[in-house]
């Protein structure tokens, strides 16, 4: 795709280098992450609360997110390893009290669906969410990491998948880049919606960036940034 280099603002809503009339429908597929972009929460700092240590776990949380940590799978595994002994109860909680869709995902899951995209969910979060998402939204796919659990509790690891161990950024990235060559399409016919460091990959692969409410390392990158409002004032840059 030919890109202008401009960059506009309007209301709260960013773009960079966005060619004219561009429309959804020249897209075939929307990658999304979860927490802070899809729902209100990161969820293992929610579900660290249960266990009192939500200022500990959120603050490498925070880190990781700006970017100020090299090694994401490092910063992952040091936030698990504090939520031990957390019963496995806790995530149904944190599901039932404190997980919400952010404003407007539903709206613009539905006029991607509508407008033919296939959706993929690709989360540093956690299966036992991220599935939920999955079903409550119609998502096509969906990738997170699992949880070890033993006895009805966490085990502060987690589950080694066939893939591999752990979705970070460079996972994310082929992720992506794996169902775009199984579909047969261009990475320039693929979407990706995120917010944090590790989502970067797979946003600067991908043929349009959003970037939903970001942190300002992903805001400095993105195409389209929406700083203002819900995830649907992201379809206010498409042609009809």
């Amino acid at each position: 795709m030919t890109h202008t280099a401009h960059a506009a603002s309007t209301h709260g809503l960013v773009t960079r280098g966005l060619r004219t009339g561009l429309r959804l429908s020249d897209f075939r597929l929307v990658a999304f992450d979860m927490d802070s972009t899809l729902i209100n929460i990161e969820c293992i700092d929610e579900i660290a609360d249960f266990a009192g240590r939500k200022a500990e776990v959120s603050a490498i949380t925070e880190a990781a997110m700006r970017g100020e940590i090299a090694d994401y799978k490092d910063s992952l595994r040091r936030r698990v390893a504090l939520l031990a002994g957390v019963p496995e109860s806790v995530l149904e909680r944190v599901h039932d009290e404190r997980l919400r869709l952010n404003p407007g995902v539903e709206v613009f899951v539905r006029a991607c669906q509508t407008a033919g995209l296939k959706t993929l969910l690709i989360s540093g979060g956690f299966t036992h969410f991220s599935e939920r998402i999955r079903r409550r939204l119609g998502l096509d796919f969906a990738r997170a990491n699992t949880l070890g659990v033993a006895g009805g509790r966490l085990t502060g690891t987690l589950f080694d998948r066939p893939w591999g161990d752990i979705v970070d950024g460079a996972e994310k990235k082929r992720v992506l880049l794996e169902v775009c060559e199984l579909m047969g399409i261009s990475t320039d016919q693929a979407i990706a919606v995120g917010d944090g460091a590790n989502d970067l990959p797979m946003m600067q692969a991908a043929g349009l960036s959003i970037a939903y409410h970001p942190k300002p390392a992903v805001a400095e990158v993105a195409m389209v940034s929406v700083l203002e409002g819900g995830l649907d004032r992201a379809l206010e840059v498409f042609s009809p």
